[in-house]
């Protein structure tokens, strides 16, 4: 292959963008971390899961996204003793259980879970030819779903069981599902919200946040006080920031969590207003580069891999950037390439990964 099929073949737009992202990121847990004890490990082992998440990145590339429906069954049992191995291998931080020791690093299964789970309905809703009319179908699609979705719920990861619920309302429209199924969702989606609500199924933790949502004064010292100090900080930031590691609120450790689900308010502090419109750039480029894979690929297979990985990525950026601001509730959902986090990171380079695959199969 001469030098310039293979460029044709690359989406050189998408993966310097993603390149940018990551490097914008690590850049940023490095400035959320420097004060702390030990903040070079987090920085350490950052670079190490951004080198394994693009040698990923590259392998889902280069493999043929079609030969994937041959291994739907094994991804989707694979995906299912992950998340059943949490709760016998797994340790509880903070009132979940979520993660399995590997050595120095942890290992999140519900994290990978959102890439299997979008190969695994892609190769089914493939089958219906982009017309999922039948309610069968419908019922099959979810109940591919739920079984995981149960699993993560339980641990409890309610983020993450967010981010595969708009997953699959993404793929279903893509899929052709008919608007008075996807009204019939939505609804049975708001029932069961009354229900966990009306029977107490949410964990203390996760009331508190509710609460602070509508009210942020309500615990200031408490619950509140993430919102609070990230609202802070993004304010304060104004139109350039207080400069590249000057953060008050960042290097006098007010923030909470400000490497991993605030990290936009250490952008927000440190670069101000344009270094939060950078970092929306970047994402917009990203995404309308993954929509035009979805609409360029080549069969309906790679167009729905497409639709899930782009909504996963709409979902988490939207509602991280709005909890950072207070328009969200605080759900615990990393921002892709950006938080730190190794099994974050990996997920989304390998699906940064299989729509560069796409891409580069769009020729028949």
């Amino acid at each position: 292959m001469d030098l310039f099929k293979l460029v044709r073949r690359v989406d050189l737009v998408l993966a310097l963008t993603i390149l940018a992202l990551v490097s914008y990121g690590t850049l940023m847990v490095y400035s959320a971390t420097r004060a702390d004890a030990g903040g070079l490990l987090f920085l350490r082992k950052q670079v190490i899961w951004v080198i394994l998440g693009f040698v990923a990145m590259a392998g889902a590339a280069i493999f043929n996204y079609n030969r994937l429906r041959h291994y739907t069954t094994f991804i989707y049992l694979f995906n299912l003793a992950l998340l059943i191995a949490v709760f016998f291998v797994g340790y509880s931080t903070l009132g979940a259980r979520r993660w399995i020791p590997i050595g120095p690093f942890n290992f999140q299964p519900s994290e990978f879970a959102k890439v299997f789970l979008i190969i695994v309905l892609a190769a089914f809703l493939a089958t219906r030819r982009g017309e999922v009319t039948r309610a069968i179908d419908l019922f099959l699609a979810v109940a591919l779903v739920s079984i995981p979705l149960f699993l993560i719920f339980l641990q409890p990861d309610l983020g993450t069981a967010l981010v595969i619920m708009m997953i699959l309302l993404g793929m279903l429209l893509v899929g052709g599902i008919k608007i008075r199924h996807l009204l019939m969702i939505i609804a049975v989606g708001l029932l069961i919200c009354l229900l966990v609500f009306q029977f107490n199924l949410l964990k203390e933790y996760q009331m508190k946040r509710l609460m602070v949502f509508l009210n942020p004064n309500l615990d200031p010292l408490g619950a509140g006080y993430n919102l609070l100090q990230s609202k802070i900080a993004v304010g304060s930031g104004q139109l350039l920031g207080k400069g590249l590691f000057s953060g008050t609120q960042t290097r006098l450790q007010f923030i909470p969590s400000r490497h991993t689900d605030f990290i936009f308010a250490v952008v927000g502090e440190e670069l101000g207003f344009v270094g939060g419109v950078v970092l929306l750039i970047l994402y917009f480029i990203a995404i309308s580069r993954g929509i035009r894979i979805a609409t360029t690929a080549r069969d309906m297979f790679g167009a729905l891999i497409a639709a899930g990985v782009v909504s996963m990525w709409l979902f988490q950026i939207f509602v991280n950037l709005g909890m950072t601001i207070g328009i969200m509730p605080i759900a615990g959902i990393p921002l892709p390439f950006f938080s730190y986090g190794g099994s974050s990171m990996m997920t989304h380079l390998i699906a940064a990964g299989l729509l560069l695959s796409v891409y580069a199969r769009r020729f028949k």
